[in-house]
């Protein structure tokens, strides 16, 4: 029995020995998978890296960009387009005008009345608003139906005017037309559209003026109305940010996508010599997406995402700074992460597909920008249809988690196993997805800044005294200066809006940043289009000119 017993204890201890060692074994291993994870979280945040250094480089380029886009066409990456539109509603502006803002599958039609004080710049008296939905046959249709379709709403909708009557149906109303698909800008009155987006694709239309087709519609049903203002969407937030403060210079929007647009002197528009404007100065639209330089901090996430994308190679600054494609790079990092540790536990399909709209993407949950945002893979690339509303209603998810302040990140578990169906993530993991999402919106936040101090380097107002033939000036007084910005990343998403503010006192100093001004701005798309028709209701007045 002696034996025995020792042959068993020796047993038992051997395997006790076996057991041990394989548990350290795995507890070794997931030690080493755990420290890889980190090391992507680290890799990451450090090619991200935006210190105040690369982000005056950044300033520079944009700068010299833009100098490089008004020299020729086609000469720089940022289009700097014209508006024609050099006279910007200032308070003295009376009566009562009306707006169309088409950017997608909705539409909507606007009444603003205006006091015509100007000592008094909030003398908007009221507005009133109706959104209608475009019937889908008629996004594939003609203009005609369409426009006829638009035409006939507008009117129902100036007719339910308290005290509309025949008489003063004689008086012709005043139109500004925001429309947020790719033009070439003709005249204050006119632009030819370019290409469709969105879903559209009516082709009668393509090449052709957008506003002769809505004015023809609008006359065939008897609607008084002129189009007086045909602008897009960020020369609106201008107009209506100037209407308010006079000091007002650029306009940034910041929601789905990105663009910026500001006054620039006229004998500055190379590309256009003998361009004569009453005012001297027009305002150009940047069409800022498509910025690109060497000194932005490019990661593998954000190569993988533009290769795969439906326009490689296009719109690069917008790939990193607009929601559209900020939840699509913390979903690729947490997948590149989740292959390194069984701590995610098996990969779910959400997770792997690209756009998880329902995580990571910029719209509320069950809003009708995500019911309408849908998307066909096709081997390794997607095609998406993207339908845009306003942001400033809807709350990010991705900032959802960002904010999660509650000690146990409850919520950021609950959009895990509710939106990407990861259950049960340890906490020590949601952590690291909250600091990816720092990380993330940290870059996007500065870039935007970096951005909106190139605008006033440009102008001479980053107290360098602005660029002139690609060359910097001497030093000038700062004076007051008014940047609108309008989006849902910068008003609804706290964190990102406070990156952007404190890297623009980075970038420009205290006693510099003082003077200027970060004006959150709502719905320059229709009251900002609504002042640009009363500012341009005089069709006699010629403000500009193409000598």
């Amino acid at each position: 029995m002696g034996k025995v017993g020792l042959g068993v204890a020796v047993g038992v201890a051997v395997a006790t020995c076996a057991v041990a060692a394989v548990m350290v074994g795995r507890r070794v291993r997931r030690r080493r998978r755990w420290r890889r994870v980190v090391a992507v979280l680290e890799e990451f945040e450090e090619a991200c890296a935006t210190h105040v250094g690369r982000l005056r480089q950044v300033v520079d380029a944009m700068a010299v960009e833009m100098h490089a886009g008004l020299a020729s066409e086609g000469g720089s990456k940022l289009k700097m387009l014209l508006t024609f539109v050099d006279a910007l509603p200032n308070g003295s502006e009376k009566g009562t005008y009306y707006a169309l803002d088409l950017g997608g599958t909705n539409f909507r039609v606007l009444r603003v009345q205006l006091g015509g004080n100007s000592s008094d710049r909030s003398a908007i008296l009221r507005h009133d608003v109706d959104r209608q939905a475009i019937p889908p046959h008629l996004m594939t249709s003609t203009s005609e139906d369409l426009f006829d379709f638009i035409a006939s709403s507008l009117k129902q909708f100036v007719e339910k005017e308290e005290g509309f009557s025949e008489l003063s149906a004689v008086k012709r109303m005043e139109l500004g037309f925001t429309f947020s698909f790719p033009v070439k800008q003709m005249s204050i009155l006119s632009g030819i559209l370019i290409k469709w987006t969105k879903g559209f694709a009516i082709e009668d239309m393509v090449g052709k003026d957008v506003s002769e087709p809505l004015q023809q519609a609008m006359s065939k049903i008897g609607l008084n109305m002129r189009v007086a203002a045909f602008v897009n969407d960020t020369v609106g937030t201008l107009a209506l940010a100037h209407y308010h403060d006079e000091d007002t210079v650029a306009a940034v929007i910041i929601g789905t996508g990105t663009n910026a647009c500001y006054l620039e002197r006229a004998d500055a528009i190379i590309k256009c010599q003998g361009l004569l404007t009453t005012s001297g100065c027009m305002v150009v639209n940047m069409e800022w997406g498509n910025f690109w330089s060497s000194h932005l901090p490019r990661t593998s996430y954000d190569v993988d995402l533009d290769a795969n994308s439906p326009n490689p190679n296009d719109q690069g600054f917008e790939k990193m700074v607009s929601g559209m494609y900020l939840g699509e790079i913390v979903r690729r990092v947490i997948l590149r992460m989740s292959e390194e540790s069984d701590s995610f536990g098996p990969i779910s399909s959400k997770l792997s597909a690209p756009f998880s709209l329902r995580f990571l993407s910029p719209f509320h949950r069950g809003s009708a920008c995500a019911r309408a945002l849908g998307m066909n893979t096709d081997g390794n690339h997607y095609v998406m249809v993207v339908i845009v509303e306003e942001l400033r209603e809807l709350t990010p998810l991705m900032a959802g988690i960002h904010e999660d302040d509650s000690p146990d990140l409850r919520e950021v578990a609950r959009i895990l196993n509710d939106d990407l169906e990861i259950p049960d993530v340890p906490l020590k993991v949601r952590k690291l997805i909250v600091k990816v999402c720092d990380v993330v919106t940290r870059r996007a936040a500065r870039l935007a800044a970096a951005g909106i101090v190139g605008i006033l380097k440009k102008i001479g107002r980053d107290g360098s005294g602005g660029v002139t033939s690609g060359r910097t000036k001497g030093l000038s007084k700062a004076r007051r200066t008014v940047v609108a910005v309008e989006g849902g990343l910068y008003t609804n998403y706290s964190m990102f809006r406070e990156y952007l503010n404190e890297a623009v006192t980075e970038i420009l100093g205290e006693e510099i940043s003082s003077h200027v001004i970060l004006k959150d701005t709502e719905d320059g798309s229709g009251i900002g289009a609504a002042l640009l028709a009363a500012a341009y209701s005089f069709p006699n007045v010629d403000t500009v000119q193409l000598l």
